[in-house]
């Protein structure tokens, strides 16, 4: 269980005030529910997942968290430069307890980098870095995870392996899903949450989610001259 309770996230604004990411917010993440979260671009969305992990400090309230819960998986963080693709995965299964080896093994083949496993991070292609990171998610079971912006990267045989490897996750395990994409969504979300100027709503139908979103998405948009 994650639960909010009472909380607000604001950060400084240059010139002058804050922007308000979330405001007075109190909920609960409840296991087994996988859950969509939409907004436009600059909502917070990413900053939620971080608060969620525990990455970041609420302005004011509390996060209660129980279970083991991942880092948010995009494209942004998760794995240092310097080290190899090998020794961030080695580095990461022991933060966590588990059998350097078996991770290795199982992040080396699923991530399919080959060669480049024994080479810095810092020379991966975005995409290539997002495999990492999401391989060694993958082979170390979370509770819940957290999926921020990227679910599949590649070709589309990567990409329905990584659907593949979702779809045996969420059997024992809770999805958050930050995603553009409605596919997506309708596929691995059975509610979803729009967060629009500091309120995370919540619709116990992702379709009826995916609809206020678009809806917001074209009132926000300008007019033509």
């Amino acid at each position: 269980m994650i639960i909010f309770d009472n909380v607000s996230k604001t950060f400084p604004q240059p010139g002058g005030g804050r922007k308000v990411i979330l405001d007075r917010f109190t909920a609960a993440f409840r296991p087994g529910v996988n859950i969509g979260i939409l907004g436009r671009n600059g909502a917070g969305k990413s900053t939620l997942m971080n608060l969620i992990s525990g990455g970041d400090m609420p302005s004011s309230g509390r996060i209660l968290r129980e279970g083991n819960i991942s880092w948010p998986l995009g494209f942004r963080g998760g794995v240092h430069g310097k080290m190899t693709g090998a020794q961030n995965t080695r580095f990461i299964a022991e933060i966590y307890g588990k059998d350097r080896r078996k991770v290795l093994d199982y992040v080396a083949e699923f991530s399919e980098l080959g060669p480049y496993m024994d080479m810095p991070v810092r020379t991966y292609s975005a995409g290539m870095k997002a495999r990492l990171a999401f391989g060694i998610c993958m082979a170390i079971e979370f509770e819940y995870y957290l999926i921020d912006e990227v679910i599949a990267v590649g070709d589309s045989t990567f990409k329905k392996k990584c659907q593949a490897v979702f779809e045996e996750r969420r059997e024992n395990a809770t999805l958050l899903l930050v995603s553009h994409s409605a596919g997506l969504l309708r596929a691995f979300c059975d509610i979803g949450g729009v967060l629009h100027n500091g309120h995370l709503t919540f619709y116990n139908d992702i379709e009826e989610a995916i609809e206020v979103h678009e809806e917001l998405l074209l009132a926000a948009e300008p007019l033509p001259a």
